[in-house]
């Protein structure tokens, strides 16, 4: 099994386990069929924007820098929904804004290394969750835009971390929750003026990953420093590859980097 062309997120469905695809531009393998085989990922040297496809020396967060920049892709309230003026029919562009941002938005609970609250929109549950490795997640709130979802984020930030530790949540260390019991004691924080959004009857969803057991040491790789990862395929969790139950390399972290990869028996 070979491929070759710049990277893109994994793509991801919900199963027993998760069913994972490497994907580039256009190809794209299943890497579940891969797991317990040897595969090599060679990295050509190239590095291209995913939002125009030009060459570039550096991938700022797999955009070159001018779209780092302007894309709306690349906005800050992607990182602080609380920032998003697409409700006022504001943005680095107006018609993306609407259809990506002035739109139905969740704010959650996910317990990915620990517990963390988070915002996306509502259509990307629960690929959302996947891509963090979360072991279990719950809706919280409900708004319809993102904006509304950052402000309650904000507010439920004083609790809880909004980051998740990648290497805690590869490692598997931290016990199940009882999510709805989290709901209502975290629901119960936000500000009473946002009380509509809350979500009282939510329900948890748990998630199994194609892991054969969890890295116990974590050797974290990336092809600024090396052109080939090579190993046994071990387990795929979040957008993590783990090689050699211990190699791990972030695909989402190398978006644009253009690869050969391979999978021999």
């Amino acid at each position: 099994m070979k491929l070759k062309g710049s990277l893109r997120k994994m793509k991801v469905e919900n199963g027993s386990p998760v069913q994972y695809g490497l994907r580039t531009e256009e190809e794209s393998v299943n890497l579940n069929e891969c797991i317990g085989k040897e595969i090599s990922l060679r990295f050509t040297g190239s590095i291209y924007c995913k939002k125009c496809g030009k060459k570039t020396k550096t991938s700022f967060q797999g955009f070159c820098f001018n779209h780092f920049q302007n894309a709306p892709e690349a906005a800050e309230c992607i990182l602080h929904p609380e920032l998003c003026r697409a409700h006022l029919g504001e943005g680095r562009d107006v018609e993306w804004e609407k259809k990506n941002h002035d739109q139905p938005h969740v704010v959650y609970l996910a317990v990915s290394g620990g517990i963390k609250v988070g915002v996306t929109r509502e259509t990307q549950i629960p690929t959302r969750w996947i891509d963090q490795g979360a072991k279990q997640a719950i809706v919280l709130a409900k708004t319809p835009n993102r904006y509304l979802a950052g402000v309650i984020e904000v507010d439920l930030k004083q609790y809880l971390s909004d980051k998740t530790n990648w290497q805690t949540m590869l490692k598997d260390e931290t016990p199940p929750f009882d999510l709805e019991k989290e709901l209502k004691e975290y629901g119960g924080l936000v500000d009473p003026k946002y009380a509509e959004y809350i979500q009282t009857n939510s329900k948890p969803y748990t998630f199994e990953f194609p892991l054969e057991s969890p890295p116990k040491n974590i050797n974290g790789l990336n092809f600024d420093k090396v052109n080939e990862v090579k190993g046994q395929l071990t387990g795929i969790k979040g957008q993590y590859l783990i090689l050699d139950h211990e190699m791990v390399l972030n695909i989402r972290r190398h978006e644009g980097y253009e690869v050969e990869f391979e999978s021999r028996d």
